[in-house]
């Protein structure tokens, strides 16, 4: 029994010839050729069809040192350029930063709202797929190679290089402003300081000062006081010493009485007032001892009695009265006081505040303008991209071509070792029929016949 049937020669063995193979898939490259390039149009239809996405990007690097010069010498607020970087940095990838510029700017984002969804919303879904921001090594961060890089993906039809580059400046400015806000807090709080400083010395001269008027107050009276008292006791002293200078003359008067002295006299004048003689002999009389009062005979004595009795004031008999009635004159108006009470502008006198008035005039005079403040230089604005980033057409449409190619020769490979398999069930059944031709049975026969008309 004979077949018409005719296959590609089988791989008997268990063994892959790989030179066969490679045979085969250049037989049916027509084959191969069509499925790669059936999936390469797949894919340059899906590379063309997708809305392409752009990125741009902005790069920001510490400010020159004498750009804050003026800021840092204010010994107010100091700010090293790479700390100046770092607060644009912090600025950039704030929430609150990005959320004011959203909505200042709604105009650039138009395109991410979406029906049923809040403005925070929308924002949030630009947040965090479209903005990418690399901040630079803590450790180098005042080194020259430090820097900041701004990062913005976007589709096609959104202006993400005014984006970027607004978003930038709006977080200088932002930055800008908070410091001017923190500088201003600052120089309150130090002129609120200087200004709590000044009362409190304003108010210990004061303390002091009627401390002092209390003291000179307290010394005039005590002195008026002690003056007072010795004034008195010297007017009763010589009152008493008048009254006893009277007692004396009193006493002298009757002994010269008694003896007869009318005019001043002597003890030898006395005692020869018996003897005669020539009355132009004069007599030089030596004698260490006090003359007794009443030899000033009774007329001069009655005389200074009637004097001291006649006598209303003693006090022109005692220097030290006139003294004290001069001192009390003085102690009439205290000048000193007077001067205390009279000063018009009492801080002149305030002790150790003229450094503190110093401190308030600079900060007072402080002029700074934070408008021209450069917190960072912009080493590279953002530009319009020439290509997009997304998606990747030519690479796309290879992998299509490779895919397809992957496909198609594995297509190619599947019918090839479909057909051996087929092959080699025919062989079997060959082999089987050339057993029908052998005798046997009518009954094996027929099974033969039927197992080669099943196959």
């Amino acid at each position: 029994m004979s077949s018409s049937f005719r296959a590609p020669p089988a791989i008997c063995s268990d063994d892959v010839d790989l030179f066969a193979l490679i045979q085969v898939i250049w037989k049916q490259k027509i084959t191969a050729i069509f499925i790669a390039a059936a999936f390469g149009v797949i894919a340059a239809a899906y590379a063309f069809s997708v809305t392409p996405e752009y990125q741009v990007s902005s790069v920001l690097r510490p400010p020159a040192i004498n750009e804050l010069d003026a800021l840092n010498r204010s010994e107010i607020y100091n700010l090293p350029p790479g700390q100046a970087l770092l607060k644009v940095g912090a600025a950039l990838e704030s929430y609150d930063t990005r959320l004011g510029f959203f909505r200042a700017n709604q105009n650039f984002f138009a395109k991410f709202e979406r029906p049923g969804r809040t403005l925070e919303q929308s924002f949030e879904e630009f947040n965090r797929n479209s903005i990418k921001l690399v901040l630079p090594d803590p450790k180098k961060v005042d080194s020259l190679s430090s820097f900041i890089k701004l990062e913005m993906s976007y589709p096609k039809g959104i202006d993400g290089v005014d984006i970027v580059n607004n978003f930038v400046g709006y977080a200088i400015a932002s930055e800008r402003e908070q410091i001017s806000a923190d500088l201003k807090v600052i120089v309150q709080n130090r002129l609120d300081e200087i200004k709590g400083k000044l009362d409190s010395a304003r108010a210990d001269y004061e303390i002091r000062k009627e401390a002092r008027i209390a003291d000179l107050k307290e010394r005039d009276e005590v002195r008026r006081t002690q003056l007072q008292d010795e004034l008195m006791a010297l007017r009763s002293q010589l009152r008493m010493l008048r009254a006893n200078r009277i007692a004396q003359l009193n006493e002298a008067i009757g002994i010269a009485k008694s003896l007869g002295i009318k005019k001043p006299s002597t003890p030898s004048l006395l005692g020869d007032a018996s003897h005669t003689g020539s009355s132009t002999v004069m007599r030089a009389e030596i004698n260490n001892q006090q003359i007794p009062l009443y030899f000033m005979g009774v007329d001069a004595l009655e005389a200074e009695r009637s004097a001291l009795l006649q006598r209303k004031s003693d006090d022109f008999t005692e220097q030290r009265i006139a003294q004290i009635a001069r001192e009390l004159q003085l102690l009439q108006k205290n000048r000193e006081i007077e001067v205390l009470g009279q000063r018009e502008n009492e801080d002149l006198f305030l002790a150790g505040v003229e450094p503190l008035r110093a401190e308030e005039a600079r900060l007072r005079n402080l002029n700074m303008d934070m408008s021209q403040l450069k917190l960072v230089t912009i080493d590279k604005q953002a530009l319009e991209p020439l290509n997009s980033v997304k998606p990747q057409k030519t690479f796309i449409m290879f992998i299509g071509l490779m895919l397809g190619a992957l496909l198609g020769i594995g297509f190619v490979l599947m019918r090839y070792f479909n057909s051996v398999r087929q092959y080699q069930d025919i062989a079997q059944a060959k082999d089987i029929l050339a057993q029908c031709d052998r005798p046997a049975s009518t009954g094996s026969k027929k099974n033969l016949q039927k197992n080669h008309q099943e196959v």
